[in-house]
């Protein structure tokens, strides 16, 4: 059962604070998915997915809705800047490139998923095949051992034992870690390439790397043998092991399905290439990429290196500060592929407050538990909680809006010191104040023409 859409906001919560519009309509959309799979097959393919515009500014927590969002859905996700395509034919990207990317990413995690399911039966392989390589006869002489090979097999021909019982034996020896000291030699794949570099125009990307592929399969497999210890041996020997107990063909064929059914595109900065009803200039370019753009969003069928992948039902959430332009400047036809609009609110004091304290993932914990590595126990008062969230917003207020990213700015310069000489602290216990953070951020922010320097 997938999660209901309380419970998808309930979990957004823990990391995002406030913009409680913009988590419904995700939270929405990722169970309209659930919803699409247990209707009628025939209606399936009907029911297209429901695009979201996040209108807001920087820093507000556009891209972590849309990144936690994916997680929660154990979903391929994949941001990229609409200004990438500006300039399609010079320095920019083909608009199927974003599709091709989202492949590849999908083949990464159902790998990454398949391998945790044959890693126990590729240790018991890479077991047998270290065993293999210890046992006498098919070792190294060369390097000295805790363990004699040849005076545990003469004891056990001399109490009767089969060489079966010497192998056990030295597995028990392996497992308790007696020959985690010794060398040995290891045949292992070679995975250097000549360097290739392609330089081409849109629409031929994937050459690079297709040609990669040719040469890889036209060239023989080639292997060099390492000297190495047997725990890093054990190690090779089940990563090897584990990929040759993957079958890429269902790899691939999950992927495909992953990226058709659950892939999601966060398409940000799409403001930028809204034009402004101008039609000659940079206007005309922004218009070609949202004309590029349409087929991509309304549904087609894009060719990558793994095969056809049709785009009709990814969900596509795109984002942008429209302070110069507004959602209305996109060509009509793009407009009707996001068909959910929705604000987010700017980020003020308060905000900020909840956000050093609150999520999962807070600042002052992260801060915290950086310092606890060097044995320092950091604690921030209420107080100075309070102090930072002003800063933070009378920094906003005066420069440029950059909202909850702010809060990084000020976090380091409030804690350059500490981090620098953390090596001498060891042991101390730190209590950051309100006077603390004034002592050292007040200059700094009266300041307004340093301030625009350092915060």
């Amino acid at each position: 059962m997938e999660l209901t859409p309380p419970e998808i906001v309930k979990e957004l919560d823990k990391y995002i604070v406030g913009q409680n519009d913009a988590k419904r309509s995700v939270a929405i959309a990722l169970r309209n998915r659930w919803r699409r799979q247990q209707v009628p097959e025939h209606l399936r393919d009907e029911i297209a997915p429901k695009n979201i515009i996040m209108i807001g500014p920087t820093g507000v927590g556009k891209t972590e809705i849309a990144r936690r969002l994916a997680s929660l859905a154990n979903s391929p996700f994949l941001k990229v800047e609409a200004s990438k395509f500006t300039e399609v034919g010079y320095v920019g990207r083909d608009v199927e490139s974003m599709i091709r990317d989202l492949c590849e990413l999908a083949v990464n995690m159902v790998r990454g998923e398949e391998q945790e399911q044959v890693m126990a039966r590729a240790a018991e392989i890479a077991e047998e095949k270290a065993l293999d390589i210890l046992l006498p006869g098919e070792r190294d002489q060369e390097y000295p051992a805790e363990v004699d090979f040849n005076a545990v097999a003469q004891t056990d021909q001399a109490e009767g034992k089969t060489v079966s019982g010497t192998r056990e034996k030295l597995r028990r020896l392996l497992r308790e870690g007696r020959f985690d000291q010794r060398f040995v030699d290891l045949e292992v794949s070679d995975r250097s390439h000549p360097m290739i570099e392609i330089f081409s125009s849109a629409g031929l990307e994937e050459m690079d790397i297709n040609l990669r592929e040719m040469l890889g399969n036209v060239m023989p497999r080639r292997t060099k043998r390492r000297k190495v210890k047997v725990p890093e041996a054990l190690e090779i020997l089940t990563q090897e092991e584990a990929q040759r107990l993957i079958d890429m063909d269902k790899v691939i064929k999950l992927a495909i399905e992953r990226v058709e059914h659950s892939g999601i595109i966060f398409l940000d900065e799409i403001d930028k290439i809204a034009s402004r009803e101008s039609t000659k200039g940079p206007d005309v370019s922004r218009e070609g990429v949202q004309r590029d753009l349409l087929p991509i969003v309304e549904g087609s069928t894009v060719n990558t290196k793994y095969g056809m992948v049709r785009t009709d039902h990814v969900l596509f959430i795109a984002s942008g500060a429209f302070h110069a332009s507004k959602p209305a400047d996109l060509i009509p036809e793009l407009q009707g592929r996001f068909p959910i609009r929705v604000e987010l609110d700017a980020l003020g004091k308060e905000e900020f407050i909840r956000i050093l304290k609150e999520p999962e993932n807070a600042l002052t914990i992260q801060y915290e538990a950086l310092m606890d590595t060097e044995g320092i126990e950091l604690v921030f008062q209420e107080d100075a909680i309070e102090e930072l969230a002003q800063i933070a917003h009378d920094v906003n207020s005066r420069t440029e809006n950059i909202g909850a990213r702010r809060l990084h700015t000020v976090m380091e310069r409030l804690l350059d010191d500490v981090s620098f000489n953390a090596h001498e602290l060891k042991g101390q216990h730190i209590l950051i104040t309100r006077k603390y953070v004034q002592e050292k951020l007040q200059e700094i922010v009266k300041d307004e023409d340093l301030s625009r320097y350092i915060l």
